[in-house]
């Protein structure tokens, strides 16, 4: 992780940084509180205010082989409303092509598959942190994090169809990509608000939040494919290797769910990201894949059910 701390040492403390609205002290003290949380997480200590527990309960039973169905059917059923979502996405038209209805949420658990039942999951939690009275002031940013994540999985499972990865790992990678963002967020409520309004906070964000991700979700016990991606997603310049990754995927996806929030006409910036080499995408594949994304981005926010 970069070290910033000393930006801007010659000015007064009380002097906001260029194009900030935060002090040289409260800077300090965000960079300090951006330390103590990857200290936390790389330790093994993860904290998460208000997150449901169903959401690692349910990734420890699917990786657990003797007991992972069964096990995953009973912890399910024991969140009405998370049961409910994934019968509503085990019959959606995108896993219900043929329209035979399911009630039985095993059947739903066995139709939907693994990765698709951890996004749900997934789903699932974030809807609940956006909801809690007491993380009602980031309730907004948490909404923007969420639609941007829902954007970013949408374009991973697109291209990931050109590869050997699996779609739904990747889709289910691009929704985690900014967990690293959200475990910032919701620790910061009560003591850093301010700093989130922060542009200047946010950037200093952007150098952070794949390594604590990337902490959370080893210590979740997710696949280490998953917490490599998440922890390499701004990795732009990496080595060419003989066949594309999941960590090609991501970093390729976060960069275009920024260009398909942008109005046209829509530019990708690829020079000096060598992913888009590996994955063969040219303009053109890229205008095509974030015209599919967009079209599905519908679709998603009903099977996820949020």
């Amino acid at each position: 992780m970069s070290n910033t701390a000393s930006a801007g040492q010659s000015k007064p403390a009380s002097t906001p940084t260029r194009g900030s609205d935060i002090t040289l002290e409260e800077r300090a003290a965000a960079l300090l509180f951006l330390r103590s949380l990857a200290t936390e997480v790389s330790k093994g200590t993860v904290n998460l205010p208000c997150f449901p527990d169903v959401v690692i309960r349910i990734r420890k039973a699917l990786a657990d082989p003797d007991a992972r169905l069964t096990e995953t059917v009973r912890i399910v059923g024991t969140e009405p409303r998370l049961a409910a979502r994934l019968l509503q996405a085990a019959n959606s038209a995108a896993f219900n092509p043929s329209g035979k209805r399911l009630t039985d949420l095993r059947a739903a658990i066995t139709r939907l598959g693994h990765r698709p039942v951890q996004s749900s999951a997934m789903a699932f939690a974030v809807q609940q942190l956006r909801l809690a009275p007491a993380l009602r002031s980031i309730a907004k940013p948490l909404n923007v994090l969420w639609e941007e994540s829902i954007s970013v999985a949408s374009i991973c499972q697109v291209i990931a169809r050109r590869t050997k990865v699996s779609p739904d790992e990747a889709f289910l990678t691009g929704l985690l990509h900014g967990i690293g963002r959200l475990y910032i967020m919701v620790r910061a409520v009560g003591k850093s608000e301010k700093l989130l309004a922060d542009q200047s906070f946010r950037d200093t964000v952007d150098g952070w939040h794949p390594a604590i991700g990337k902490a959370v979700l080893e210590n979740w016990g997710f696949p280490e494919a998953i917490c490599e991606a998440l922890g390499n997603q701004t990795d732009y310049d990496r080595a060419l290797k003989s066949e594309p990754d999941l960590n090609d995927l991501l970093i390729v996806g976060v960069v275009l769910a920024v260009v398909l929030r942008k109005p046209g006409p829509r530019t990708v910036e690829m020079d000096g990201i060598s992913s888009f080499k590996r994955l063969g995408l040219t303009a053109q594949d890229c205008a095509a894949v974030l015209r599919h994304a967009e079209h599905h981005l519908g679709t998603l926010h009903s099977t996820l059910g949020c």
